[in-house]
This record gives C-alpha cells, sequence and structure tokens, in this order.
C-alpha cells in the first residue's frame, strides 16, 4: 500500500504547496510511482503548480519525471452508505484510485480547518508541517508567553494532530511521524530565530514531533511555479550553470528529504 504524505497546517502562507511539489517531484526523480492530490478546493495551489508542469513539458516536448496528479472525485448523494459524509467519501475514493499503483500519496491541505483536511490528517503516514519562523506561525501550535519562551499550552492544530492520532491508534494503524519544517529562515542568527529553535525543540519533546530543516527564502521558488518547474528540473530546462543561491537551495531539498526517512527511498539527487 501507498505511504501516504500529508503536508498542512491551519495558516497560509508557510509553503505548503512549494514543500508539497518539491517533494513529490524529488520521489518521482528517484524512480518511485508518486499520486498527487490536493484538497484546498478553493485556492488549489498545487494543482495549479501540477497543471503549469504538464503545460511545460507538453510546450517544450521534453519528459520531465513527475507526479501523477488526481482531481478529487465528484459523488452524489446517492453514492453514499447511511450517515457517510460526502467528504469522507470522496477523499477515500481518490485514495483508492492511487494507493495501489503508487508507492507515495502526497497529499496538500488547505490553510485552514476543514472536514478534508482533518480526515486526510488521519490518513497521514508522515506528517509535514511547514512553519514561517515566527511566533505568530508557532501560534498554531502552542501558545507561549511574553517572552517567547514559556509554553502555556497546546493550540488548536496540535489537538487536530492529536485527535488524528488517536483515531489511527483505534484503527490500529502506525503512529503519524510529524516532522514540522522550519521554512523562510532567514540568513542570520537573529535573536528571534535562536527563541524559536528552542522553543521548537520544548515543543518537539513535549507533544510528539521532530523538525527537519526547511527552505530558505528565495526568489527562485516564485520564479518556478508559473513552469510547473522545482529545483531539481533546472538543468534538464537547459540552466548549464546554477547560481550560489540555486545550489544551496538543492541542498536544503536534499536535506529535507532525507530528514523525512521514507521507507524505502535513498536521495542520491
Amino acid at each position: 500500500m501507498a505511504h501516504i504524505i500529508v503536508v498542512g497546517n491551519e495558516k497560509g502562507g508557510a509553503g505548503k504547496s512549494t514543500v508539497s511539489m518539491h517533494t513529490a517531484t524529488a520521489l518521482a526523480r528517484l524512480g518511485h510511482a508518486v499520486g498527487a492530490l490536493d484538497l484546498d478546493l478553493r485556492q488549489k495551489t498545487f494543482a495549479r503548480y501540477a497543471a503549469n508542469r504538464e503545460k511545460f513539458i507538453a510546450d517544450n516536448g521534453i519528459d520531465l519525471p513527475s507526479a501523477q496528479y488526481h482531481e478529487l472525485p465528484e459523488a452524489q448523494q446517492d453514492d453514499l452508505k447511511p450517515g457517510e459524509n460526502i467528504y469522507d467519501h470522496r477523499l477515500s475514493a481518490a485514495i483508492g484510485e492511487m494507493e495501489t499503483a503508487c508507492d507515495f500519496i502526497v497529499i496538500d491541505c488547505p490553510g485552514s480547518h476543514t472536514r478534508l483536511s482533518q480526515v486526510a490528517h488521519s490518513l497521514a503516514d508522515t506528517l509535514i508541517t511547514p512553519l514561517n519562523d515566527s511566533f505568530i506561525d508557532f501560534d498554531l501550535l502552542a501558545h507561549v508567553d511574553s517572552d517567547g519562551q514559556k509554553i502555556l499550552g497546546p493550540s488548536v492544530y496540535s489537538e487536530m494532530v492529536w485527535n488524528a492520532r488517536q483515531l489511527r491508534a483505534q484503527a490500529g494503524l502506525k503512529p503519524i511521524d510529524w516532522v514540522v519544517v522550519r521554512n523562510r529562515l532567514g540568513a542570520q542568527q537573529m535573536v528571534n530565530k535562536q527563541k524559536m529553535g528552542a522553543a521548537l525543540d520544548h515543543l518537539a519533546r513535549r507533544i510528539g514531533f521532530r523538525t527537519a530543516p526547511g527552505f530558505h527564502e528565495r526568489v527562485v521558488f516564485r520564479e518556478l511555479f508559473p513552469r510547473g518547474l522545482t529545483l531539481l528540473d533546472l538543468k534538464d530546462v537547459g540552466v548549464k550553470q546554477l547560481n550560489i543561491s540555486n545550489v544551496a537551495a538543492r541542498q536544503e531539498l536534499r536535506d529535507l528529504i532525507k530528514a523525512l526517512n521514507l521507507p524505502g527511498v535513498s536521495v542520491d539527487f
């Protein structure tokens, strides 16, 4: 059965779709069959990213390893079992289409609390939570005091993940491997950055996640989206010499994939 990777939090602008696309493409480039699904039915950033990639490949007549994107299937009331939620049915149908043909399924969740997101989290074998390096985003996980040093208690998203873990335990499934990814890091060792690191380390021990390196703030990510490309595609589309920023960004992606410690994945790009 496919290993399900869910990329989620309940705040927009943390880089979920960028992480989703780069993770899915990296796994495809490593020879794995990858399915992709976007549960943000309004913005559909991941879906647009995948569509841009498909168009770029067709327009340029090149072959780039890619995840197979799937739409969330529609459903009618007559399709539902008694008492079944329509969103549960649609997500279950989508997973059913992919799980036997794929090694991995990457699911991008919306930056808000929805039924689809809640159910997807309970399906996650690996949960990736991108987090901007700010206490504004940290508040998604836990409330802290005014100095940013004492954790006062878990926040809404952490409680939702806890509920997802409980559902998996009741179903006899293995625990979620929850990985919090620090995104949009600044290059300088600022006081806020150090406080964030200390607070995350403390919270990780308290509520059970591990941290992984994410992406620094780089213009290249905004430039790649319209063509549906990732950092791993640059040489294939004619970029003969990567600049220092692009080389560093590729290393960040390599470090992230290694840190996820996914089954059967050997990072050699």
